[in-house]
């Protein structure tokens, strides 16, 4: 009760803004009809609690004079009618701190969650004292007079209990979600990383990282691509490069040998040829790189592959040399000799050289009359040397024909045919008969 001096009426209207007894709900004991409730309380068979009673209401006169009747729980205060009180929001049953109070109980002047110190209230950490009723997944939170249970982030109240909330279905991650107890975690595919807000995902340059191509590594969208230099190909395990073999792709790589190397191949040549380009092989005219060995009184010819020193003077008896404007090689068998009556007049030497395997029937060497006489018919044919029925003539006029081969030759072999024109004049019956004696050298290769 506050005094009804005016000096304390201030103090009075102060406690009155937050004067409550301590109280407990009392239920009765099983099979027990009498009740028993703290002073100020009765019990309520419909909440089976006890309620506070008003006394401004139920006692008569509970104050007089000038103070006015202000009902509090478990008492009253008379405080003047100029007074106002402010009472404090009633405490829910989960927040109330619930403590016995004896009937001999000292009075407490500050409402419930308050404690008192010195001449004011201050608010009661229910956390710290362990003064709340909060689940053991919730938190306790003190409030201002009161606490509240809540709980963690990352979980939802269901009833009573916390929950564990699972983020992932909300897709707050990019690729994959993970949920854990209270939150969550978020995962990439691989070549991927996570990005700074832990949640997107962005490509991951493998080929900054030391990955494992062996020669060349091109980064794409989530993965990477090894690839391999020319001359090699990609391993199985897609990462190695293996030399690639050209010279068994085909035949025709190399004109002549190929040969291969890492990342690469080459192509070589016999002797007496040269690369010509990368692929082609040449025959060396070494006639003409002065490489020859032919001693004074020969002559160098060129053949495919090689050369061949003939003697300068080829003329053999009953034969003669003679040295005229069109031939410096012309042998001539004198008529004045018995032996040359069956001989041609003349024979002149040539040269020549062809590939193996040549395409048949093929013309190789092309035969002129120096000089046509008048009334005179020539006719040409191979006198010897064509042992084999590889050559034949065919005649193009009366002072030309051409030497066709006619069966494909391998080499190296060496042909030497004589080459015969026969010139007839019928008005005069003269008859006579000249020579080229063709050496035909075949090279051992078709290049």
């Amino acid at each position: 009760m506050c005094s009804m001096r005016s000096t304390f009426v201030l103090l009075c209207v102060c406690v009155s803004l937050s004067l409550f007894h301590h109280t407990k709900s009392q239920s009765p004991p099983e099979g027990d009809s009498l009740t028993e409730c703290t002073d100020g309380y009765e019990w309520d068979v419909g909440s089976q609690h006890c309620k506070d009673i008003n006394e401004c209401q139920t006692t008569v006169e509970a104050c007089q004079g000038e103070m006015k009747c202000f009902n509090h729980y478990g008492g009253y205060l008379c405080l003047p009618h100029s007074a106002s009180v402010i009472t404090a929001p009633e405490p829910s049953r989960q927040s109330v701190a619930i403590l016995p109070v004896e009937s001999n109980e000292a009075f407490s002047p500050c409402p419930v969650g308050y404690d008192a110190q010195g001449e004011g209230c201050v608010d009661m950490d229910e956390c710290v004292l362990d003064l709340h009723d909060c689940q053991p997944s919730q938190q306790c939170v003190n409030t201002v007079g009161t606490y509240s249970c809540q709980c963690p982030d990352g979980y939802s109240k269901i009833g009573i209990e916390c929950v564990d909330i699972d983020e992932c279905r909300y897709r707050y991650c990019q690729h994959h979600c993970v949920n854990i107890p209270g939150s969550f975690s978020c995962e990439c595919e691989p070549g991927f990383q996570l990005a700074g807000n832990n949640r997107s995902c962005v490509d991951v340059n493998e080929c900054e990282m030391g990955v494992p191509c062996q020669q060349k590594c091109y980064n794409t969208y989530g993965t990477f691509l090894c690839r391999c230099e020319p001359g090699y190909k990609l391993g199985p395990d897609g990462h190695s490069c293996n030399d690639v073999d050209e010279c068994s792709y085909s035949s025709y790589m190399c004109q002549f040998q190929c040969v291969n190397d890492p990342g690469r191949f080459s192509c070589i040549c016999p002797e007496g040829y040269q690369l010509q380009g990368t692929r082609l092989c040449q025959d060396v005219n070494e006639c003409e790189t002065d490489i020859d060995q032919c001693g004074e009184g020969q002559t160098c010819i060129n053949i495919h592959g090689g050369y061949q020193c003939t003697d300068s003077n080829r003329c053999r008896e009953p034969y003669v040399l003679t040295r005229t404007l069109l031939s410096d090689n012309r042998c001539v068998c004198p008529v004045i000799k018995p032996e040359c009556r069956d001989l041609p007049f003349s024979i002149v030497h040539r040269y020549m050289s062809i590939t193996s395997e040549r395409s048949v029937p093929s013309d190789i060497f092309q035969i002129q009359a120096t000089r046509v006489y008048p009334g005179v018919y020539n006719t040409f044919r191979i006198r010897s040397g064509d042992h084999n029925g590889e050559f034949y003539i065919r005649q193009m006029n009366n002072f030309s024909a051409v030497l066709v081969l006619d069966r494909a030759v391998t080499g190296p072999i060496e042909y030497t045919l004589d080459l015969e024109m026969v010139s007839v004049n019928p008005l005069i019956s003269y008859q006579t008969s000249s020579a080229l004696r063709l050496s035909v050298f075949v090279g051992p290769y078709t290049f």
